[in-house]
């Protein structure tokens, strides 16, 4: 569990650097908010690449991932209408509870609390020693149906705040185009998938991805193109094909002939972009400067870390012109005992919304296994920051999102402690199929001496 600690404390340091580096450094590290996120977008591709390139579908049993679909849904949408009901029947004054507004910014505020960090569990569990275990791949396809439910209703809620925009269907359209290439194409895409090349379709994608959001905040910055990084990373792995087998001819190496990306060199490199990417983590996360003071849209201090130079000017215009923020941003400030509280209890209702996969999949795997898929859901990290920073851009503020950001800051920091749970849940499993395995493989040899 070294890796895990060293990967926990390193994601400490980068949140700390979120919170202090900004009050130090003022302009000069608001400027660099840019670099920081396309760095984080980097680290999030090349380890999202990897995952694909170890995923497989196995086509004649489509309905199993349909399945896993709709488990995936439920650990995305659970924590969200948890979050967001108590935002308003805990947070917000009764006068309130009935208006369409509240609604519509506690839905997208809410929405922080939905998407699991697959990066961060990915490079967590594999540090921990469990990427062969039943939890690593079934916690693979949840994590990623979980992300990409979080995108997908993340164009509805835009259009609660904006309306109709065409920006919205191209976002959809692009995800179902990269996703239906990925399901054709898996696995045949014959290009070279070593670090040096992995580390560059990374660039590539980060750097696309966010020439494609600057671009389009040109047309129109209200309503942004912003393609998460982690589908196309993840669907162009998903077509990265495997080695030839040496000698055989055959065009398609099974999954256990990969063995191109499990070198010394090729181990060291993932560990240290994965230790890399904890930092940009942290510090990726939006400052909670101020404390529990009222943040308005003109001059909210966290809009400066998005990384978007005019969201400001955005919010305000959206907060004048539509009432946007005029809920949220309005509520009066809480003492810190006060927000305290409501950190914990958020932190608690937003994890036990993930707990729907324990009560799934009891043919396939002993409680233990299942318990420790729904706990390995429980961190947050790039995705659930991003939809802060996408809340503060539309001038929703105030006590509320100070709460949202010091509880996905909590969950942050409670990654290591989650992925210890998870190894030590399972390890009677892992235990018990070892002893299984040898005493077979006993029998086996026993047999074979003793016609």
């Amino acid at each position: 569990m070294g890796k895990v600690a060293t990967y926990s404390t390193l994601l400490i340091l980068g949140l700390v650097g979120s919170q202090w580096l900004p009050g130090v450094l003022g302009a000069p590290y608001a400027a660099a908010a840019d670099t920081i996120r396309v760095l984080t977008m980097i680290g999030l591709s090349f380890i999202m690449i990897r995952v694909g390139y170890e995923f497989d579908i196995d086509k004649s049993n489509l309905r199993q991932y349909g399945w896993d679909y709709l488990v995936a849904f439920t650990a995305a949408s659970f924590p969200w209408i948890f979050v967001t009901l108590y935002f308003v029947f805990v947070l917000l004054p009764p006068d309130t509870w009935g208006q369409l507004q509240t609604w519509k910014e506690t839905l997208l505020a809410g929405r922080f609390a939905a998407p699991t960090s697959a990066g961060v569990l990915f490079s967590m569990l594999a540090a921990a020693g469990l990427g062969a275990t039943w939890v690593f791949k079934k916690a693979r396809i949840l994590a990623i149906f979980d992300d990409l439910d979080t995108v997908l209703l993340m164009v509805p809620l835009k259009m609660l705040m904006v309306g109709l925009a065409w920006q919205l269907g191209v976002i959809v359209a692009m995800m179902a185009m990269m996703l239906l290439l990925a399901f054709v194409f898996m696995h045949q895409l014959r290009i070279p998938t070593g670090w040096r090349w992995v580390m560059l379709y990374a660039v590539v994608i980060a750097l696309v991805s966010e020439l494609i959001y600057k671009s389009s905040l040109l047309i129109d910055e209200s309503v942004p193109i912003h393609i998460e990084v982690l589908l196309p990373a993840f669907m162009l792995g998903c077509m990265l094909a495997y080695p030839r087998k040496q000698g055989t001819g055959d065009e398609h190496a099974d999954h256990a002939h990969a063995h191109d990306i499990e070198t010394p060199g090729e181990r060291r490199v993932s560990t240290i972009v994965a230790a890399l990417f904890m930092v940009f983590v942290g510090l990726s996360m939006p400052a909670v400067l101020g404390g529990a003071e009222i943040h308005t849209p003109g001059n909210d201090p966290a809009l400066a870390i998005a990384g978007n130079p005019s969201a400001a000017q955005t919010a305000k215009v959206l907060g004048e012109e539509q009432g946007i923020g005029t809920i949220t941003a309005g509520q009066p400030p809480l003492p810190w005992s006060a927000i305290a509280f409501h950190v914990l209890i958020l932190t608690i209702i937003s994890n036990v919304g993930k707990m729907f996969p324990a009560l799934c999949y009891r043919r396939e795997a002993h409680w233990r296994e299942r318990l420790a898929v729904a706990i390995g859901m429980f961190p947050r990290g790039e995705v659930g920051a991003g939809v802060l920073v996408v809340s503060l851009s539309y001038g929703i503020g105030g006590p509320i999102v100070t709460i949202a950001m010091l509880s996905l800051a909590l969950n942050l920091l409670l990654t290591g402690f989650f992925i210890l749970l998870v190894k030590r849940l399972i390890a009677p499993v892992i235990d018990t199929n070892r002893n299984q395995g040898t005493e077979k493989r006993d029998r086996s040899e026993y047999h074979s001496l003793n016609p």
